[in-house]
């Protein structure tokens, strides 16, 4: 279905010193640097995917999405998307998909979001009966009753988010790209953003392309993870295997009957005691858990005992790191 091979992009940026000399300067002779945003981008994303494109800012995610969604021309590359190429044929190709980025609007700014819908819907040629059926689900899901007859400018920027999301369905698109898509919403609206993509991408077969600096939506909703630092792609793969490449410390909560010293297990290094409670940290390349816990079981009487693996953010830190991005 969606198709990258050898993406090449860069930007020429202007570049001059503080000053009101160097100012005047610029009006006549203007210096420039040459920003490689892609460099040799290749992947392939099957039908029905949650994909999760991460990286830092300033990594090339935005340009990546902005070519596939026909806004950017590519110095190098090939990108075939149901069979369309995005920004020779972009007039037939957007009807098949929809754009969200969270910094950008596509309601119109002075008017109710309904009037916004109904534009959409002429832009779209989207069928009447079809129409009223998507606006229904849509409201329904994502709780818009009540936003439909506001005004957009008058809306807080979570309400914004899930009335942008809803507008980028209402023509019934095969791929969805979603730049930042929970940005500014509460912890309630989250949930339900994410419950909505996850039940579109299921009962729709919705291939979902999202990019988000917020580690929780991409362990809540993709299937796999691209990885893109400094222009180039640099992991592919499922989170399983992620967590088993770069997350093998996992954290071990002993509650006990009280004890009056430290202790040391062999294995774990100790994150913190008190006389009820410890917290140790057990890399799992060097140690076994069930060895760790047993011989804490041997050294202390156990109340209680969890397990939690590395969380996601920072074993994204520590791909970071990895690859000096």
């Amino acid at each position: 279905m969606i198709s990258v091979e050898g993406l090449h992009k860069s930007f020429k940026v202007a570049k001059r010193s503080a000053g009101l000399r160097q100012a005047a300067k610029a009006l006549f002779s203007r210096e420039y640097t040459t920003v490689q945003a892609l460099n040799d981008i290749s992947f392939r994303i099957e039908p029905g995917e949650i994909a999760g494109y991460i990286g830092p800012n300033g990594a090339g995610k935005s340009t990546t999405i902005k070519i596939m969604s026909g806004i950017l021309v590519p110095d190098q590359g090939t990108c075939s998307i149901l069979g369309y190429t995005p920004w020779k044929e972009r007039a037939s190709y957007v009807r098949h998909i929809g754009v969200v980025f969270g910094q950008r609007s596509q309601l119109w700014w002075d008017v109710p979001v309904i009037d916004s819908f109904e534009l959409l819907r002429d832009i779209y040629k989207i069928p009447k009966a079809e129409y009223d059926a998507n606006v229904e689900l849509l409201t329904e899901t994502l709780d818009l009753q009540a936003l439909l007859g506001t005004p957009v400018r008058q809306l807080s920027l979570g309400q914004r988010m899930r009335c942008e999301i809803a507008a980028s369905l209402l023509h019934g698109p095969s791929i969805l790209f979603l730049d930042e898509p929970t940005i500014g919403l509460d912890a309630v609206s989250k949930i339900a953003v994410r419950q909505f993509i996850r039940t579109i991408n299921k009962e729709k077969g919705v291939t979902i392309i999202l990019t988000t600096h917020d580690m929780s939506d991409i362990e809540a909703l993709a299937d796999r993870i691209l990885l893109i630092g400094n222009g180039s792609l640099l992991f592919d793969g499922k989170l399983p295997q992620l967590r088993s490449q770069f997350g093998t410390r996992k954290t071990i909560t002993a509650d006990y009957a009280e004890t009056a010293a430290p202790f040391d297990i062999q294995g774990a290094s100790l994150l913190s005691w008190s006389p009820e409670r410890a917290v140790l940290s057990v890399d799992t390349e060097q140690a076994n858990i069930s060895d760790v816990i047993s011989e804490l079981s041997g050294r202390v009487e156990l109340k209680d005992v969890s397990v939690e693996a590395q969380p996601i953010e920072e074993i994204i830190v520590q791909l970071y790191k990895e690859y000096r991005i």
